[in-house]
């Protein structure tokens, strides 16, 4: 059994217009921090990430921040993290995101997250790597690209011989213990 040391969770940089989507991030923060998971994130202090990366500061977790030079202002650049890591671009922060990560969850966010997720989905694709990722398909936020990978699917642009695999949640609670089966079964 592979126990599972860091995760990587892409999110808004932004609060979005529903506080439920913050809670459901500070929810997250205080089930890694009990379980000991390290946060390895986008390294901001706004929107999603920062509250879910202050909460993890706050129930005693381990944060990581990776993020580029040019954001360090308009993301407010948390400080008070463990380990901040400044990049050169976000080529530069995916790929440490990347390796510093044993498994990938995608809250509510914006064009970003979304391309973050779908990189690792496609990496997973390409055999690049074998770590869960998992949706977190909070109040059916993620439902419209759940569908588009689906009619993806029914019209074989994703074909069977090479699937997009990931793990969906609805709930906070739904999230670490899957990413755990999955990852032991790797």
């Amino acid at each position: 059994m592979r126990p599972l040391r860091t995760i990587c969770v892409y999110c808004g940089s932004q609060p979005g217009t529903d506080p439920d989507f913050v809670s459901a991030a500070r929810e997250l923060a205080k089930v890694l921090a009990a379980n000991k998971v390290s946060l390895v994130y986008g390294g901001g202090s706004a929107g999603l990430m920062g509250g879910l990366a202050e909460s993890v500061l706050k129930h005693g977790g381990k944060v990581t921040g990776i993020i580029p030079d040019f954001l360090t202002g308009p993301e407010r650049m948390l400080l008070s993290a463990q380990e901040m890591i400044v990049t050169k671009d976000l080529h530069e922060r995916k790929r440490l995101m990347f390796e510093h990560s044993d498994a990938f969850v995608a809250l509510p966010g914006g064009v970003g997250t979304l391309e973050e997720l779908v990189e690792q989905l496609t990496w997973e694709q390409l055999g690049h790597h074998q770590k869960p990722i998992l949706i977190a398909n909070l109040k059916g936020f993620w439902q419209p690209l759940l569908s588009l990978i689906e009619q993806m699917r029914e019209r074989r642009f994703i074909p069977d011989h090479w699937p997009v695999r990931f793990l969906t949640a609805d709930s906070v609670d739904e999230i670490l213990p899957k990413l755990q089966a999955a990852n032991n079964s790797n």
